[in-house]
């Protein structure tokens, strides 16, 4: 084996973190929206990671965030979420459409994103608070919205609803084609 093939063998980049050891799943066109995609990265102790997909409107270039807001009511806030313990007592129970937290870009746009899976709230990112741009830079990893774990009965249920990474690129593959179509016809 000359110098080369080993370069090109030992050139492959080893998988990140999150390919190793989490699942991708996807809610694509959330509540009726079209592109709002979210993204949920299910690791196998069961705990998921919620974030926005890579198709997500808000991570479109041009676009700068403005405010992100925890607090989903006037009597709720995620930031307010206190868990503590191996069962993690006192986290917020939140269904497959609850509210985590609303976005709001400086063209006046607002997202909100869904918890998309039925679980106990862990935690949520105060991180992104502070620097909203990690959002849109890092949304798989630093950027991620929140941390949610399905009960244990749950666990093995909560992807019925949801699409597999494959699925998820046919999906966005006929879309990209639909929107190609509609631009020759209109052309």
């Amino acid at each position: 084996m000359d110098d080369d093939e080993e370069h090109k063998d030992g050139g492959a980049a080893a998988p990140s973190v999150i390919d190793r050891y989490y699942t991708r799943w996807y809610r694509a066109d959330m509540k009726g929206k079209p592109c709002e995609d979210h993204c949920i990265l299910q690791h196998s102790n069961r705990i998921c990671v919620i974030t926005l997909a890579e198709t997500h409107p808000l991570l479109e270039k041009g676009r700068t965030i403005s405010n992100i807001d925890y607090q989903i009511s006037n009597g709720c806030s995620r930031l307010n979420n206190k868990v503590s313990g191996k069962s993690k007592r006192g986290g917020q129970f939140l269904t497959e459409f609850a509210p985590l937290c609303r976005i709001t870009c400086t063209d006046e746009t607002q997202f909100t994103i869904y918890s998309c899976i039925r679980g106990r709230l862990l935690e949520v990112n105060e991180n992104i608070l502070e620097r909203p741009a990690l959002l849109q830079e890092k949304p798989s990893t630093d950027g991620y919205i929140a941390v949610i774990l399905p009960k244990f009965e749950e666990s093995k249920s909560i992807t019925e609803n949801l699409l597999s990474r494959d699925d998820f690129e046919k999906l966005v593959a006929g879309r990209d084609a639909a929107q190609a179509m509609g631009v020759t016809q209109q052309s």
